[in-house]
């Protein structure tokens, strides 16, 4: 048996190697029980701040100043690329609640939570398109009954609270004591 382990492991390995396949990573695939709808509401008030950073920059008009032009492209630019990359990050905490830890019975005992997942996927997705604050709001309306729903499914009663960024907006945290 272990000659043939061996055999497998080689053989695996030599296609690894020719097709070159990508290194995939996730949170965690073996069943470690750490999930926490934390992250994703943190990615959803990044975008909100990057949303609100961008409709403050200032135009300059006429590109006068060739260093004042190049200021607000390079800011423009940076917040976009963040923001972006925040509601993918966004994307990718909801992908591993829904994939790993809710469970059909988590689905039957909240009927809302495929509609939920949905919504808030195709809200990340537009809230990279756009600088559109109403669209990251929405997105962070979502994401926070997901947090909702996913401390329910542990028996946690939850509130919401002003977060303590400059977004000005709430979170959902755990009622722990």
């Amino acid at each position: 048996m272990d000659a043939m382990n061996s055999l497998a492991r080689k053989l695996l390995a030599n296609v690894d190697r020719l097709a070159h396949f990508d290194e995939v990573y996730a949170h965690c695939d073996y069943p470690c029980g750490i999930y926490d709808p934390f992250d994703a509401q943190i990615a959803a008030h990044t975008v909100i701040r990057m949303d609100d950073l961008i409709g403050q920059l200032k135009h300059p008009e006429g590109h006068q100043d060739q260093k004042e032009a190049i200021e607000y492209h390079h800011s423009m630019i940076r917040a976009t690329e963040i923001k972006e990359k925040y509601a993918e990050a966004c994307k990718h905490e909801l992908r591993v609640l829904w994939g790993d830890y809710f469970k059909p019975e988590h689905a039957q005992a909240n009927p809302k939570l495929h509609e939920l997942f949905f919504t808030a996927m195709k809200q990340a997705s537009k809230a990279k398109q756009t600088t559109d604050v109403k669209q990251a709001e929405a997105l962070l309306d979502t994401v926070m009954q997901i947090a909702e729903a996913f401390w329910k499914t542990k028996n946690i009663e939850t509130k919401r609270v002003e977060a303590p960024y400059p977004t000005k907006r709430q979170i959902v945290v755990p009622k722990l004591y």
